[in-house]
């Protein structure tokens, strides 16, 4: 049974870093395309980060530049890096993965994997 959980979230004043982890189980990781989403109350979920198996990235145009997505094959855990945060990154944020795409996506609907979420709170 594959299972991600998302661990990191927390409330941090604009401008402050936080680091996003996902633990994920119950499939071979390194094969996977692997995402971050965020959705705030109210909004549909967007895309934030993708990374392909051959580490390929690919950013919103939101985070582009603050954010970094990579992953620890060996630890079987995925990150996202989030500096310079704005109030408008609030939201929760979920990791998604998804068996045998060779591409990155910010596609919510390409992910057949999902987390339960961690919440991010930027406060200006």
């Amino acid at each position: 049974q594959v299972q991600l959980v998302e661990s990191g979230g927390g409330s941090v004043q604009a401008g402050g870093s936080l680091r996003l982890s996902c633990a994920h189980s119950g499939y071979t990781y390194s094969r996977h395309l692997m995402g971050w989403f965020r959705q705030a109350p109210g909004e549909e979920r967007e895309g934030v980060a993708s990374i392909a198996s051959d580490g390929s990235t690919v950013y919103a145009h939101s985070v582009k530049g603050r954010f970094t997505i990579s992953k620890d094959d060996a630890k079987n855990i995925l990150y996202l890096q989030m500096n310079s945060l704005k109030p408008e990154d609030t939201a929760m944020y979920f990791c998604a993965a998804d068996p045998g795409r060779p591409y990155t996506s910010l596609v919510q609907y390409d992910y057949k994997y999902w987390g339960q979420g961690t919440q991010v709170t930027v406060s200006s």
